[in-house]
């Protein structure tokens, strides 16, 4: 961290009163945020910094789709100039749903630093590896799904922030990291022009079949890595929820199976039949009953479209990024796509991926350390 950065981080939290906090850094991931504990005589908080600068070529608000596409992972999402604005926006949203997104207590957008409510460190990961049921935290994370779903996506979370829709410019862009990062790894060249464009082609059809349904809000990183227990609050708000800046707006299988094939973690699959048999039923008691056989096409679909784009960031954060750990989430995300292509509505593309990728090349690619 720099000198004139640090200065900053101290100045912001002398303002709101935090200066003399014992400072903690919780560990780093694939984010563009770093989060600081903070501890104050026994009263806790978080500080959020935020680490895109205003520099990077998503900062642009106004970027055509063309423009969208070529931006890539979170094209839509991280247009937001590099501060907090859209963390603080999306989290506002959420609570005034009755859903524990962390509180705000003071924020310098400009700066891309907030001061927010420390939800604690029972991530549903750890809570489960710790001997909890986990068909009680997925029954409470449908639950969430289903109250977030109930109502359609907002247009705009403020007047100067619209709520961007998961359009196919996004997720045609995020399925060409498979054919840009993993192909090249995997196979030793690069995709031909011809088996890209023949990609997209059959992911827009593919995608086409979702369309129609009213959008609703999306987390879009709806997984147990980054939903916290809190067992004190009643009904929906016993769900933490963090991450969720890059919200947009799209359909309503995204999230729920984002939770039930979770690129990190092992998810039984009688938990995730029986979380989709809970979501079912908790719509059905909001008066939206869902069509449960083309429901399941559509989370079919949306799920593979996720792990299409899983594989190249994992793909990409190994070559790019020099993070070689991803390439140990491999075999799961293709353990997923495999089963998703079994679907009757990606039969093209199913076609398409056993003619391109053996499925001996589906996993860790040969010769990758990790």
């Amino acid at each position: 961290m720099s000198t004139d950065r640090q200065a900053e981080i101290d100045a912001f939290l002398s303002s709101v009163g935090w200066g003399a906090a014992t400072r903690t850094a919780l560990p780093g991931d694939a984010s563009t945020r770093r989060y600081v504990r903070l501890d104050l005589n026994g009263r806790k908080a978080m500080l959020m910094d935020q680490l895109l600068s205003a520099e990077s070529p998503v900062a642009s608000a106004h970027a055509t789709p063309d423009e969208r596409r070529m931006l890539g992972y979170n094209a839509l999402a991280r247009l937001a100039a590099g501060d907090v604005s859209r963390f603080i926006a999306v989290a506002d949203y959420l609570r005034r749903r009755g859903l524990s997104a962390p509180e705000i207590t003071a924020a310098v957008p400009a700066q891309g630093l907030a001061l927010i409510e420390d939800l604690g460190d029972d991530l549903f990961a750890d809570v489960i590896g710790r001997g909890s049921s986990d068909v009680e935290l997925y029954r409470a994370a449908a639950d969430v799904l289903a109250k977030l779903h109930e109502e359609p996506a907002p247009e705009r979370l403020t007047s100067e922030l619209p709520f961007y829709p998961y359009d196919e410019t996004a997720q045609i862009a995020e399925i060409d990291l498979l054919t840009e990062w993993f192909m090249p790894l995997a196979l030793g060249r690069t995709a031909r022009e011809a088996e890209v464009a023949e990609h997209r082609e059959i992911w827009r059809r593919a995608l086409a079949q979702t369309r129609g349904n009213t959008p609703v809000f999306v987390h879009r990183d709806y997984h147990a890595e980054n939903l916290l227990w809190l067992p004190g609050r009643a009904g929906v708000a016993s769900v933490g929820l963090i991450d969720f800046q890059d919200a947009v707006a799209g359909s309503r299988a995204q999230d729920l199976m984002h939770l039930v094939e979770d690129a990190r973690r092992d998810v039984p699959a009688e938990t995730a039949e029986a979380t989709k048999a809970h979501y079912f039923r908790a719509m059905a008691q909001r008066g939206i009953a869902l069509d449960t056989e083309r429901f399941r096409s559509e989370m079919a679909i949306m799920a593979a479209q996720r792990n299409t784009r899983i594989a190249g960031i994992f793909a990409r954060l190994f070559k790019r990024d020099g993070k070689p750990r991803y390439l140990g989430y491999l075999p799961r995300v293709w353990g997923y796509l495999n089963r998703d292509l079994e679907d009757p509505a990606l039969r093209d593309l199913k076609a398409w991926y056993d003619r391109t990728i053996p499925r001996e090349k589906r996993g860790t690619p040969e010769g990758a350390q990790s």
